[in-house]
């Protein structure tokens, strides 16, 4: 006798076009450049402000307002060149600064390029929102393990990483 209630037995993979002529990027070279744009934007951003804060004698600490400045202001100068670059990058071929130094890229799932405001309203904004859901985070990065290779943000985004 059978369960009316249980889930169903039916095999359901992921389809890959096999016609398509790009690689899928893999999954090593993915978490690669997610540490790798992680190391940049703090090497970028967050070294230059301690920079600033170190630089500050230290008897002063606290009661400076020029130590809250500088900090501030080297900060936002590491923020700025990130984001040109970035923005460079991804406006152009779809990539990050990691990205493009391991020679990957976002697309769109029909191999047209992904649009600047497709990669940072879709694969950034819309899954941050998201990501306040307690365990998206984790289910997001645990599709890379589908034969696609797609996480939940590039199904959102209707994007793929691919070797560029």
């Amino acid at each position: 006798m059978t369960n009316p209630y249980a889930p169903p037995q039916a095999v359901v993979r992921d389809i890959v076009d096999p016609e398509a002529e790009v690689m899928p990027a893999d999954r090593g070279t993915r978490l690669g450049a997610a540490l790798l744009d992680g190391i940049v934007f703090s090497a970028l951003v967050y070294v230059p402000a301690l920079v600033g804060a170190l630089t500050t004698p230290r008897q002063s600490f606290g009661a400076n307002p020029t130590l809250s400045a500088l900090t501030i202001v080297l900060g936002l100068i590491g923020f700025c060149v990130w984001s040109f670059f970035t923005i460079r990058y991804v406006n152009a071929n779809g990539q990050s600064i990691a990205k493009k130094m391991l020679g990957i890229r976002v697309i769109r799932t029909n191999g047209s390029p992904a649009s600047l405001g497709r990669i940072f309203w879709l694969r950034n904004v819309v899954n941050g929102v998201i990501s306040f859901i307690p365990l998206y985070g984790l289910v997001d990065v645990l599709f890379i393990f589908t034969e696609s290779r797609r996480c939940l943000h590039d199904r959102i985004a209707d994007t793929k990483v691919v070797i560029a």
